[in-house]
């Protein structure tokens, strides 16, 4: 096929492919996106694979109305196959308002199916596919146009051979009754909220040592200008104002234009022009912010005595279960999963809830109390869990 064939740039050959999708039983995705100079994620190239063709669509072409692809993303009768879904869907989300569904990500398929903690999609494509991804296009510029004949059928490989990984992992998860394991997970992904960027939120990403509340009030005001700001000009955080010249303004609080002007990587000029008079104001506003409206320090809790060991043992634990019944450690239980379970029987995290204490909770548990036990196999090549009797 010829690069036109491949290559969709007009809203009529986009509404007439996404009309041959209709009942097809899935679709495989992806994106080329640049965003080192900007907020938002700049979406280069779109890569939408049906069972029987596949085809790159070009956002950055004059005229082209995405709407009919926006259409096929919403159809819920059609499964959306990503991999590594979270950024894609964030570009969808800012796309289109919404997120594609229902939705299967390949790489939480895969942790599902034992293929270790955030696998590949170039290690599924030698391990499932039997095929090799061309790497030599990785870097490149996906902004710059034309496309070349070459770019566009590397592009099309991230969903030409995606469907064939989607089939296996499919079977995998049908025989081993693992599907709803995998729906949990595509639930969460496909939660809108998770993609809302609130403004209000944004000091939370901030590392500081400092914990006054006075202090963080004024870090919540600055980053809550510097966030809007940053929006609406289309710029990163960090080229705006970087965290720790924020941290140091934060903590000097000028009320001037010449103090401001102290800080350093601060210039003469920002200071007394538009972008050191809104700092000025966000500074004023952190000060007078009421004492209930501060923000709550972030403090990490403190680690009772004795809290370390049964980390640790909890951990043997996670290990052993994930090998046995072939599921990745990562997909279960995070190391604050963990030490949140050794504080707390009844800790409020993901490890304790559905498929996951059925694997591992309840033996976390019993295993804290006495009622399970680790140890060494008879030719002491493997730790073995026994129950014991009261």
């Amino acid at each position: 096929m010829t690069l036109s064939d491949l290559l969709i740039t007009d809203t009529d050959a986009l509404k007439a492919f996404c009309d041959r999708q209709k009942g097809v039983p899935f679709v495989t995705v992806d994106t080329e996106f640049l965003r080192e100079k900007t907020f938002w994620p700049q979406v280069c190239l779109i890569q939408v694979g049906g069972p029987q063709e596949a085809v790159c669509i070009d956002p950055l072409a004059e005229g082209l109305d995405l709407t009919p692809l926006f259409g096929l993303m919403r159809d819920r009768s059609i499964l959306k196959v990503f991999h590594a879904a979270r950024q894609d869907l964030e570009i969808f989300h800012n796309l289109m308002g919404d997120i594609p569904a229902p939705l299967f990500d390949t790489q939480v398929a895969a942790m599902v199916c034992g293929f270790g903690d955030s696998v590949g999609y170039e290690t599924l494509v030698n391990k499932l596919a039997k095929a090799h991804i061309d790497k030599s296009m990785r870097f490149t510029d996906w902004a710059r146009r034309p496309l070349s004949d070459q770019q566009v059928r590397y592009a099309l490989s991230d969903v030409t051979h995606l469907r064939l990984v989607y089939e296996k992992l499919a079977r995998r998860l049908e025989s081993t009754g693992r599907a709803d394991w995998l729906n949990e997970e595509m639930a969460f992904l496909t939660d809108t909220a998770n993609y809302r960027v609130d403004p209000m939120e944004a000091w939370r990403r901030i590392k500081t040592r400092t914990k006054t509340p006075r202090f963080l009030g004024i870090v919540k005001a600055l980053a809550e200008w510097r966030e809007v700001e940053a929006q609406t000009r289309d710029i990163p955080r960090q080229r705006m104002l970087r965290d720790e010249t924020l941290l140091e303004i934060a903590a000097h609080a000028p009320t001037t234009a010449e103090q401001l002007e102290r800080t350093r990587g601060f210039s003469k000029g920002q200071a007394e022009g538009r972008m050191g008079q809104a700092i000025l104001d966000a500074v004023a506003r952190g000060k007078q912010m009421p004492m209930e409206d501060l923000p709550e320090p972030q403090d990490r809790k403190e680690i009772p005595a004795g809290v370390g060991p049964i980390t640790d043992l909890l951990k043997v634990l996670l290990k052993m279960r994930c090998e046995e019944h072939d599921v990745a450690q990562k997909l279960v239980a995070s190391s604050e999963d963990l030490e949140a379970i050794a504080m707390d029987d009844n800790a409020d995290v993901m490890a304790m809830k559905g498929w996951r204490r059925e694997i591992f909770g309840d033996d976390a548990i019993a295993l804290k109390y006495g009622r399970l036990a680790l140890c060494l196999s008879k030719d002491g090549k493997r730790v073995e869990a026994v129950e014991i009797e009261d």
